[in-house]
């Protein structure tokens, strides 16, 4: 049994991309790619007729249809699985460095999920605050000179999902918790950790992004979302009593 990935789940998202020109290939290499969704964050400069200039009219409809935002987080909100691409390795990027493994990967997932490719600035690319609100990294290899266009990388990774098939069984991953739901969950987890004392207040992302890492292992579900913030909401709660009752008896 052949499994193919789901194109209408696939959206590509620039984060505060510095030309129109390049917003208008990018929508032009989805068009050749069979991708359809495109969402632009904080644009630079954002020039309609320039994009559309370089979408030519086969990809118009791509720019006409662009939800365009200024805040990351709101324009990730609503998807279940943010892969981001990323040139710069180590540190807290840990990367799949073969776009056609992670077109496989993305075949069970995109049955069911919005999914968004994120790509950054052409300058600096995705920054560590970005890659939070990654599920998983990938890496495009080159030679020597590592700088793509970002019409170019996003065209190979477009290509990939386009031409992906696969073999035998898949696994069904059934709808994750979107980036709101997630999102809203570490606030809750940070602002209870630091007041009990389990992360540094003064440093609480450098545990926060251990605790995505292994929550993004496991794939949450909306329902085990909750769960998780109902157990926080419990601890605050009982964390007050605890202190207006030590209050109470000091008095």
């Amino acid at each position: 049994m052949t499994h193919i990935i789901n194109l209408d789940n696939i959206t590509i998202v620039l984060h505060k991309p510095r030309y129109s020109e390049n917003i208008g290939a990018v929508a032009r290499a989805m068009c050749n790619m069979g991708i359809s969704k495109l969402v632009v964050v904080d644009p630079r400069n954002y020039d309609l007729f320039k994009a559309l200039k370089l979408a030519t009219h086969a990809a118009s409809t791509i720019i006409g249809k662009t939800n365009i935002f200024t805040d990351l987080r709101e324009a990730l909100a609503p998807y279940n699985f943010v892969v981001g691409a990323t040139a710069r390795l180590g540190g807290q990027r840990q990367v799949i460095n073969n776009p056609a493994e992670l077109a496989q990967r993305l075949i069970p997932i995109s049955s069911s999920n919005q999914i968004a490719i994120l790509f950054g600035p052409e300058d600096k690319g995705l920054s560590n605050e970005d890659i939070r609100f990654c599920h998983e990294l990938i890496n495009i290899p080159t030679a020597e000179f590592t700088s793509l266009n970002l019409a170019q990388a996003v065209m190979i990774i477009c290509y990939e999902i386009f031409s992906v098939e696969g073999k035998g069984n898949k696994n069904y991953i059934p709808r994750l918790a979107n980036r709101n739901e997630l999102d809203g969950m570490y606030d809750q987890l940070k602002e209870v950790l630091v007041r009990i004392s389990y992360i540094n207040p003064e440093n609480p992302d450098y545990w926060m992004n251990k605790l995505r890492h292994f929550f993004t292992r496991l794939k949450l579900r909306s329902k085990e979302v909750s769960i998780i913030r109902g157990i926080c909401r419990q601890i605050d709660w009982y964390g007050k009593k605890c202190y207006d009752e030590g209050k109470e008896a000091s008095e």
